[in-house]
Formats: structure tokens, sequence, C-alpha cells
């Protein structure tokens, strides 16, 4: 019987650029630092954009501080939003609630009709008042310039709104002859109770190559790149209530993360990977999360594949320029503002330049001093967020000709589904992997 002929397959490469020195904190120092430096920097930043912008939209309104406003005048003002809401929780209700009778129900959303803006610069704030600004899409913390007048209130009357809009765009390579596969995937959970090891495998196996015919081997060859984007593992809840742990309880910590390590490995021994921290991983807490430490995967920081990666992450692949959180930014304006779904947070977020509004009012943040690393300058071509309830993709455009794949990765751990894009032409889909054995 005569032996066939193996078919050699090579893996595709691309190039990679690391685009995270913003986010990588040198020294942290927490000593004598207000969150106010955070704010003035922002606002500083983006009124020099709005300054620029505003000539073209309202040429003949001046632009004015605050204090300076007349009654009855039309004029521009530039300033920070801040939602004033009746609903978000304050740290003196945690302590009254241990001495009330009254349990409180933990509400998902913190809208409330009752809710109003006021837009501050760094003199004075004014109550938003009219129906063209909407508190249920604002939220503390987004730079804004506000075209209206004073009433006789006191109240701002806004009759127009003007956001940064999307950041400029570099172009994106034209179109390469072949098709090259970016995987995402994040909340793995390793861990967790329901965690399934044969889903991930599965999903292991097909990216190296392990599974499937010569056509399903094929197209493993032609991806190039795997992004984890967060909550990779799940330490037993109750271990880390910060008593000193016994050593089987060391051991149960580490466990998970030896089993990540071992799955990374299969990956890093064929093609470049990326991981970042997320809420539930071993990393600090406030954005932006500094890279998992490379001794946590003994084995996979062996290959020089493995790279270990902040959140909010940054990068290129063959010019292609991807932006992405393991979802933070978006679960928290998903607490304080409404959207028809996660991709419109996502946008209004390149809209308004910012990748995390609400830091550092209620997402942690660390407190910078001379800037705001969350400012986006550069428009991304491919912008994700990790660990959401479902996979959605849309692309948006912007004024100025930008086109950005907005994808929304789900929990590999609940859906088994990871998110395949061809950085040929953007087009995006799911890659879904059910192991429920049938009763």
């Amino acid at each position: 019987m005569g032996m066939e002929k193996e078919k050699n397959l090579h893996r595709l490469q691309c190039s990679y650029a690391l685009l995270d020195e913003s986010y990588e904190i040198g020294k942290e120092t927490y000593r004598g630092q207000q969150y106010s430096h955070i704010y003035f920097a922002r606002l500083n930043l983006m009124r020099t954009l709005l300054h620029s912008l505003v000539s073209n939209w309202k040429p003949l309104s001046p632009v004015c501080p605050v204090l300076e406003l007349e009654e009855g005048k039309e004029c521009v003002i530039i300033g920070t939003l801040y939602k004033h809401m009746k609903l978000k929780p304050r740290v003196l209700d945690e302590y009254s609630k241990e001495r009330s009778t009254v349990p409180l129900v933990k509400p998902h959303n913190f809208i409330h009709s009752d809710d109003y803006l006021v837009l501050e610069d760094e003199k004075g704030r004014v109550k938003l008042g009219g129906n063209f600004i909407l508190p249920s899409v604002y939220a503390t913390g987004v730079v804004v310039a506000l075209h209206g007048k004073e009433s006789g209130v006191g109240d701002f009357l806004v009759l127009d709104v003007l956001e940064a809009g999307l950041p400029p765009q570099i172009d994106r390579p034209l179109k390469s002859r072949e098709d090259k596969y970016v995987v995402l995937v994040s909340g793995l959970s390793i861990g967790s109770s329901n965690s399934n090891p044969l889903q991930f495998q599965l999903l292991i196996d097909h990216i190296t190559g392990h599974l499937g015919d010569e056509m399903e081997q094929g197209i493993a060859s032609q991806i190039v790149h795997v992004v984890i984007a967060g909550n990779s593992v799940e330490i037993p809840a109750g271990l880390l209530n910060g008593q000193n742990l016994a050593s089987k309880d060391l051991s149960r910590i580490a466990e998970p993360i030896k089993e990540l390590d071992i799955m990374l490995n299969q990956i890093a021994a064929g093609l470049p990977l990326d991981i970042m921290p997320g809420p539930n991983d071993p990393s600090n807490f406030a954005l932006p999360q500094q890279p998992l430490h490379r001794c946590l995967f003994p084995g996979s920081s062996a290959y020089n594949t493995f790279r270990s990666c902040t959140n909010p992450h940054c990068f290129e692949l063959d010019n292609v320029r991807f932006l992405g959180t393991s979802g933070q930014n978006v679960d928290d304006l998903d607490k304080y503002s409404e959207a028809k779904d996660k991709l419109e947070f996502m946008e209004r977020t390149l809209r308004w330049r910012h990748l995390a509004p609400t830091a550092p009012n209620t997402l942690g943040c660390y407190p910078y001093t001379d800037k705001d690393p969350f400012f986006i300058d550069i428009c991304p071509h491919v912008y994700f967020i990790g660990n959401q309830n479902k996979y959605e993709t849309r692309i948006i455009k912007g004024s100025e000709g930008q086109l950005v794949r907005l994808i929304s990765v789900p929990k590999f751990n609940e859906t088994g589904v990871a998110v395949v894009l061809n950085l040929k032409d953007l087009e995006c889909h799911a890659l879904s992997f059910g192991t429920q054995l049938s009763s």
C-alpha cells in the first residue's frame, strides 16, 4: 500500500508592534497624589482639541468660562460633565446599611429619572437644563463643548452639544492577498466550579492545527496571533480574605495558574500570544492593570512568542491597529448610563476620545499627576472588549473616513465562543466549541 505524501503546512507570520508604553507605570507611588490632577490633565487636553473644532461648529458664538456667563447671551462653554445621581452608591450608605433592618437591593444600573448634569471647568460649575443633552447618555468625566445660554434661574440652557468625535486614523494597509487570522478569547476562568478544560483544549487544538481535516488545518495555519483578554483564572472564593494561608490553601490558589500555564504553553510553542489581566486575575485592581508577572508562567514565558501585556492593551499586527480592554471600562459605563448594547458604549468612548471616562470617579485607576493615559489620540482599526455576556460586532464610521471594527468578546467559560478576525478585510466570525454531552 503506497504511503500518501504528507502535505507540509507552514504557519503564516505577521509583523507586531507593542504600543502599551502609556499604560505602563514605572515607579508606583501614592504619597500625596490627588485624583483632581487626572481631571485637570484630561480637561486641558480635551479643551485644546474642542477649541480647535468650535470655530467651524459655532463660528459666531464666543467661548466663555463658566464664571463669566451672562443671562440670555448665547455662547459656548467647555468643561467636564458631572452627573448627579440619586441612586449612586455612597460609602456612608454602606455604613448605615449595617445599622439598618431594611435590606438594600443591589441594582444593576443606578440611573434615575431625577439625574441631572453639571458642567465644570477649573473655576466654576453650572447646572445644565433643556432636553438637548440627556443625562442617561453621558457619564461623569466626559469632556464636551456646549452651545447655549444662561437661563434666568442660573441654569445653562443647552441648545447643542459637540463631542470630540473619532480621533484621526492611520490608513490601513492596502488589502493583502492572503487571509491572516487573529483569535480573541476572554473569560477562560480556569479554576472556577463550572470550568470546562476540554472546551479550552479543543480551542487550543484548533489554533495549533491538531484538530480537523486538511482544510481545517490549512485555515489553522493562517492564524497568526492569539489575544487573551482577561479573567483567565478564578481563585477559589473565600481563600483571599486577608488571613495567613495554610500550605494546602496556597497550593489551591496556585493550581488554576499552573493549569493555565500548561495550556498556554501549547499555544506559545506554535504562535505569538498576548495575555492581558482582568478583574479576577492576580494583578493590581486599578486601571491600567500591569502585566501578569512572568514568574506565574514558568513554561509559557520560556517562549519569545509569549507576551504578558497591560490592560488596556494597544498593538499593531501588519500595521492594523488594535485597542482593547478586559471589559471594565464598558461594564462601568453600563452601570451609570444607558445604551442599546455594549457596542454603543464602545462607540461613545471613541467619540468622546476617552477609553475610561468614569475613572477615577466610579472605576479604580492609578492617580496620575501629569497625564491621562486613557485619552485616545489615534483611532484603532479594531477595538475589542473582553468578558461580555455575548458575542457582538459591527463596523462604525467616522466623519473623516475612519472605519473601526467593534468586537464584544464573550466569556469563553460560559459560552464556548472565541472570536476570529481576518486582518485582510476586518471580517469577523465566532468560533464555537460545545462539549455538552446530550442526555
